[in-house]
């Protein structure tokens, strides 16, 4: 009899330790497998019982829940009220195609999953109630008025626009052309691969903000100008000899008007009018690591610190094969074609913002941002964005003077454009060639505020397939969009 009783006591441990085991494993080590899949109908069932949190902007609702009862359970599903609007940075949630935007970046967040100790045991209360889950709601920092004046501008041109303060990092705006309406991921998917614009491919999924990569043009003459002035050997009065070109590892380089040379002029007469000769000199000159060591100063090289997915942001700087690369030698380079934006420099409009925005922010980088906070179910505000410094870009002088720089390409050099009465705007043009004769990518970077205050606004603005300049096709779409904010910013 005892030997029964031991053999079933044995039995028994045996079955416990089992179950131990196979507990551990799929709640551990397995875990993070079964909610990969993408064909787990459990999990995908379970996540649509959360009442995901809204999407705000300050004014706007940019995503909510719509309700609906199959088997006796309610599932919560996502509508997006602004359709294409913001649908970039929203992004989508979907039971079919997954997530983007923020939807799939604070999915923590929405699902009430990373919250501190007390919302987790409310939400756990709330589970033995039998209450849904509800998340946490996201505030975004966007402007829903300029954001649609960005895409109107854009109309049917392939390009982006990204405009942030540059006092705090805080977006304003981006604006991805074409764009489409999220509304239609789920079940209407067909319609989004049938969008066309003036681009082939259009691909309005991809947000050309900041997984656009385009060769900067002489936009990027503003980081060569930051590099000649922080060298402490060019000052904006340093004069140079402008014969309409110059000769770069034995070819010659011609300035973009090549209907007369400047003769003498001075580095800010050269950036007024956009010489490239001069910058191309700069270049020989410095070399181009100086060079980029200096943009890396501006974010080049880094993934923007912004809180939609990692891979919906990539990196500026020289590519090579498809790939970021840094140079390990000058000779490697050639760095007079580069000071002037070409050579193999692809950047996006989210990394030229913020160039102007450090310049016009006394030559300080902030990091930029898109969440203003985080609200609990009960209202409460649980987390709150901190304006952070990513970087001394330039020194305060020198940001000084390249800003004065900049303001005169506006109001007398190749951005008259974007002049707006009332306010002190600095900008730099830039038409990239592309290897096809009239199909440039054309650029206008820029900052604007009141005379006598730091920058309210900085912004970015490019535009594929151009056949005109970037100030006559990029800018006065920076004008516009900075007119829809300018006045209506509160000091951050």
């Amino acid at each position: 009899m005892n030997e029964q009783l031991a053999r079933v006591a044995r039995t028994a441990m045996g079955l416990v330790v089992a179950l131990v085991i196979a507990t551990t494993y799929w709640q551990t080590w397995a875990r993070p497998g079964l909610a990969a899949r993408q064909d787990n109908e459990i999990q995908r069932v379970a996540e649509f019982e959360v009442q995901r949190g809204k999407i705000l902007a300050p004014t706007r609702v940019l995503a909510r829940n719509r309700v609906e009862t199959r088997r006796g359970k309610k599932l919560y599903f996502r509508t997006y009220p602004q359709g294409k609007l913001a649908a970039h940075i929203v992004g989508y949630s979907t039971v079919s195609r997954s997530r983007a935007g923020l939807e799939k970046s604070l999915n923590g967040v929405l699902t009430g999953t990373e919250r501190n100790l007390a919302g987790l045991v409310e939400r756990q209360l709330d589970d033995l109630r039998g209450k849904p889950i509800v998340g946490d709601t996201i505030v975004t920092t966007l402007d829903i008025r300029a954001q649609k004046v960005a895409l109107d501008a854009l109309g049917r041109k392939c390009g982006a626009v990204v405009a942030l303060d540059p006092r705090s990092g805080k977006l304003l705006v981006m604006a991805s052309s074409p764009s489409y309406d999220p509304n239609l991921v789920e079940k209407r998917f067909g319609l989004v691969g049938r969008i066309t614009a003036d681009c082939r491919p259009a691909a309005p999924l991809v947000n050309r903000a900041t997984q656009g990569l385009y060769a900067p043009g002489s936009s990027f003459k503003v980081v060569t100008l930051a590099a000649a002035l922080e060298s402490n050997r060019f000052a904006p009065d340093s004069e140079f000899d402008d014969p309409g070109y110059c000769i770069a590892y034995g070819k010659r380089v011609n300035n973009f008007d090549t209907s007369r040379p400047f003769g003498r002029l001075s580095l800010a007469t050269a950036l007024q009018h956009s010489v490239n000769s001069v910058f191309c000199n700069i270049g020989k000159a410095l070399g181009a690591k100086r060079i980029l060591e200096q943009a890396r100063k501006f974010g080049f090289y880094d993934r923007p610190p912004l809180e939609t997915p990692d891979g919906d942001r990539l990196p500026s700087g020289l590519y090579r094969r498809g790939e970021l690369w840094f140079p390990k030698r000058d000779f490697e380079v050639d760095a007079g074609r580069m000071a002037f934006g070409q050579e193999r420099m692809l950047v996006t409009p989210l990394q030229m913002a913020m160039v102007a925005g450090a310049v016009g922010n006394a030559g300080i980088l902030m990091r930029p941002w898109v969440v203003e906070k985080v609200v609990s179910p009960q209202g409460k505000t649980v987390a709150r964005t901190e304006r952070a410094q990513l970087s001394r870009a330039v020194g305060p002088v020198n940001a000084r003077d390249m800003a004065e720089m900049m303001v005169s390409v506006v109001q007398d050099g190749t951005g008259t454009a974007a002049q707006i009465s009332g306010y002190r705007v600095g900008g730099k043009t830039g038409t990239a060639e592309t290897g096809v004769a009239g199909r440039n990518t054309t650029w206008f970077i820029a900052f604007a505020g009141r005379p006598g205050k730091r920058p309210e606004v900085a912004i970015a603005v490019a535009l594929e397939g151009q056949s005109l300049t970037g100030g006559a096709t990029a800018a006065p779409i920076a004008r516009t969009v900075m007119q829809a904010l300018l006045g209506r910013r509160p000091n951050p």
